[in-house]
Order: C-alpha cells, then sequence, then structure tokens
C-alpha cells in the first residue's frame, strides 16, 4: 500500500507534463528546410503542398529562411495572392530570418517581394485551425477575435486517403523529457518509493 501514493503522484506529474506540452507553440521552418523560400523547382514541389501537409494551430510559429539581398516575405491578401500584388502587403519581412507569430485561425497568404517570383510560383497559402472553445453549443462569443463575423475555419482540401506523414523533424510537441517539471516528477516519484 506504501507504494500506491508515490506511483499516484509521479503519474498525475507526468500526465501534468504531457498536457502542459502539448499546449506549447510549436515553430515551422517554412518548406521544412533552410533556403526553401525560392522559386520552386517543380510545380509538384510547392510550398503550398508542404502547407497542405502541416496543421498549424493559433500560436504556431512559422521561421521563413532566406538571402535578405535578393528576396522577402509579404503578407497580402487574398486578392493579392492571387494576383500577384507586391505593391500594397499588409506586411513586410526582409530580414533573411524572419518569425511570424500565427495569431488568429483562419487564411494567411504569402508572396515573395522579389520580382516575377510570385508568378513562378514562390507563393504560400496555409489555414490556421480554429481553437477549439469547450462551451455548450459549440462556438465561443464573438468578442474571441474582436471582429464577431469570422466563421469557424476548416480546412479545405479533402481527406487525404493515404495516412498522414510523420511530423516535420521541426514540429514540436509530445512529452518535453528537457521540462522541469517533467524532471520533478521523477524526482518527487523516487523520493517516495
Amino acid at each position: 500500500m506504501g507504494i500506491i501514493v508515490p506511483v499516484l503522484t509521479l503519474v498525475f506529474l507526468l500526465l501534468t507534463t504531457v498536457s502542459h506540452g502539448a499546449s506549447k507553440p510549436r515553430m515551422f521552418l517554412v518548406g521544412g528546410s533552410s533556403q526553401s523560400w525560392k522559386v520552386p523547382d517543380s510545380s509538384s514541389n510547392t510550398l503550398n503542398q508542404w502547407a497542405e501537409n502541416n496543421r498549424f494551430k493559433v500560436g504556431d510559429i512559422l521561421v521563413w529562411k532566406y538571402d535578405a539581398k535578393v528576396d522577402s516575405v509579404l503578407q497580402v491578401t487574398k486578392e493579392d495572392y492571387d494576383s500577384c500584388n507586391t505593391s500594397n502587403p499588409l506586411k513586410q519581412y526582409n530580414d533573411g530570418d524572419t518569425k511570424l507569430e500565427l495569431d488568429h485561425s483562419g487564411a494567411y497568404f504569402f508572396i515573395s517581394g522579389a520580382l516575377d517570383h510570385c508568378a513562378k510560383g514562390q507563393k504560400m497559402h496555409l489555414v490556421v485551425l480554429a481553437e477549439r472553445n469547450n462551451v455548450p453549443g459549440g462556438g465561443g462569443s464573438s468578442g474571441d477575435r474582436g471582429d464577431g463575423d469570422s466563421p469557424m475555419v476548416t480546412p479545405v482540401s479533402p481527406p487525404a486517403k493515404t495516412p498522414a506523414p510523420a511530423p516535420a523533424h521541426n514540429a514540436a510537441g509530445g512529452l518535453n523529457v528537457g521540462s522541469g517539471l517533467f524532471l520533478t516528477a521523477v524526482a518527487v516519484g523516487l523520493a517516495m518509493a
């Protein structure tokens, strides 16, 4: 009977660690590797395909690595994305190591600021999944984002017929063994045994 309390304490602390780690923002290297922000080498290897293979949540962070001397990242409207209009970006980044937090659910549109790169396919559209609220009726209040006219967003691509790929090496999630809470749980469990 003396071992039950330490084991239950350890299980509780481990579960707390796992749920805490799952809520942390994840960092995504755009394209999955350094220098992926470029004109695609073929129509079957675009950043939109990379974006479709990932599931983005509010709070996740996108990271672009590129040569700032010759390129930039522009966040644009859908209309400017479709027409490759670089003259009126919502936001412009040209530091070569751009980090952008996805701060709301819905569609995001990005194009290259380099001349003719967007027309050659250097652009990306992604969808950030809506946050799930545990509110009876399934909906959040209209003040969640401050613009009460935004519907809940679902991914626009149909479900894949093949198994989902393994998470990218740069996608954080799961149990973070290096976390202080995890180590504390192990220490308490061992001390009580």
